[in-house]
């Protein structure tokens, strides 16, 4: 991409409240900044609790309106979102890597087409939301269930999949009937705007989908907490997501939260394809996903072999500026991811480990935050990289003996996400499919795959988060579901 082609011209950003373009009430700014340049690209406000508490009233005066669309007439609006946002694609991927850091070419592109994807699948599941006519034990009674609106829809989004992460909770509350106040993540508000820009050239009714940036812990406590929100969509960290659900107790709460991934090699498995997919699972997005790859268990027979593939390509992976072609890593996003990284690395160093590839932030680019894809053998399950989210281009290599060892080692973690497990014997598949304390199970496949009508979220327990998000799975959870009882007689 030529430097012409990416320019963003710095602008004044606002937020969107009740059909309008709005400053925070105090006008304080905060300044977007580059990861990949370092530059400042936009200037954003800083809301407030009144601000956010304002979207909120704008909401609740929409959700009437809102409600009596028709799901075809909703659908329509969702499908005019998608039709913007491809209209607008090239300039929401310039965005997108100036705002979050990921690869223009490599991954921007590619998310906001999967972001247009959760409105197309929203726009059509709603218009086959069928509910279910119940049998009666009187023969004159008619039993209906009917789904209706929950109201306002608080939603609050991470800075890693800034769009797709958005999507996959906003499109299927406005699908549902719901509105919407959302606070996305401080780090990646100036996309937000450009996503939101999207929604308001859809002519949903005002205040029917509502922008609020600022401090997470004031505009999205604000919201989680506010009593005219009816329900809660959260994806972020495991701690956050705590907060939210305390304040949004009595509310109906969705939550994706941390992952800790096991991707489980067997001895018998495709050598080639579990490289591959390790790769993906431990560097899209320079592994600041809930669904990386983060212990990486390899039989110990072959992890000799699997080490110096896994090595060899994650060598040829190239770290640079995100707008160049070549370029299929990108910087980290925030200092404190990067900060989290040079701890993990360094505890597991203190504790045994050896680096055998990057282990430290690279030199000579416009910003500290660029960090090289790196592995680390002889894990052990007691260090940082094992036990915490460590949302960063490593790969922490861990070795087992047995089945029931790879099993035990894959369950012993707070988190339960996703996991992946590679082997050519079916029956294995199928019980680690079964045994494994997650939410999703890939067999022979990246723990990054995922597909926008899939049901995802975390296992019952534990710290991942509760509820689904994914096609009619999260529509059915943002909408109540109603039972009619008609009685035939006269």
């Amino acid at each position: 991409m030529t430097s012409e082609a990416r320019s963003i011209r710095t602008e004044t950003l606002r937020m969107f409240v009740g059909g309008r373009w709005v400053a925070a009430e105090t006008g304080e700014t905060f300044p977007a900044v580059s990861p990949g340049s370092g530059q400042t690209i936009a200037t954003v406000p800083k809301g407030t609790r009144a601000d956010a508490a304002q979207a909120v009233q704008a909401a609740y005066c929409a959700r009437e309106r809102m409600a009596r669309l028709g799901a075809f007439e909703r659908a329509r609006l969702l499908h005019r979102v998608a039709d913007a946002m491809e209209r607008r694609r090239e300039e929401l991927a310039r965005w997108l890597t100036e705002d979050q850091g990921k690869p223009y070419r490599a991954e921007a592109v590619g998310e906001v087409g999967e972001a247009v994807e959760y409105f197309r699948i929203a726009a059509e599941d709603v218009k086959r939301l069928e509910t279910s006519v119940i049998p009666s034990m009187s023969a004159s009674k008619l039993v209906l269930t009917l789904r209706f609106p929950r109201g306002v829809y608080g939603v609050i989004t991470p800075w890693n999949w800034p769009l797709t992460m958005a999507c996959e909770l906003i499109a299927p509350a406005l699908a549902g009937g719901n509105t919407v106040v959302w606070t996305p993540a401080s780090s990646t508000s100036a996309i937000s705007v450009k996503l939101t820009e999207c929604m308001a050239e859809a002519d949903l009714p005002p205040g029917a989908v509502n922008l609020v940036t600022g401090p997470g812990p004031v505009v999205g406590d604000e919201v989680a907490g506010h009593p005219l929100v009816a329900g809660v969509g959260f994806i972020g960290s495991t701690g956050t997501g705590r907060s939210v659900a305390r304040r949004a107790a009595g509310k109906h709460v969705m939550l994706e939260m941390g992952g800790n991934g096991p991707i489980i090699v067997f001895g018998d498995a495709n050598m080639g394809k579990a490289v591959a997919a390790t790769i993906v699972s431990c560097y899209l997005c320079a592994g600041q996903s809930c669904t990386a790859g983060e212990r990486i268990l390899v039989d110990e027979a072959i992890a000799e072999g699997f080490v110096a593939r896994l090595v060899d390509a994650a060598r040829a992976l190239r770290l640079g500026d995100p707008f160049d072609d070549a370029t299929t890593l990108g910087p980290l996003n925030n200092d404190d991811t990067a900060r989290k990284m040079d701890d993990h690395v360094a505890d597991a160093v203190s504790g045994g480990a050896a680096v055998v590839l990057g282990g430290e932030r690279a030199a000579g680019f416009p910003t500290d935050l660029y960090y090289p894809a790196t592995v680390l053998t002889g894990v052990t399950p007691e260090m940082l990289v094992s036990r915490e989210e460590t949302f960063g281009p490593v790969a922490p290599v861990i070795t087992f003996g047995s089945e029931e060892e790879a099993l035990r080692l894959a369950n012993d973690s707070p988190y339960g996400l996703l996991g992946a497990v590679f082997t050519r014997d079916i029956a294995r598949a199928f019980r680690f499919a079964q045994r494994l304390e997650t939410g999703w199970v890939n067999v022979n496949e990246s723990s990054n795959y995922w597909e926008a009508h899939i049901p995802f979220g975390g296992r019952a327990g534990k710290d991942s988060g509760l509820g689904r998000v994914g096609g009619r799975f999260a529509l059915e959870q943002m909408t109540d579901l109603k039972t009619v009882i008609v009685d035939l007689e006269d």
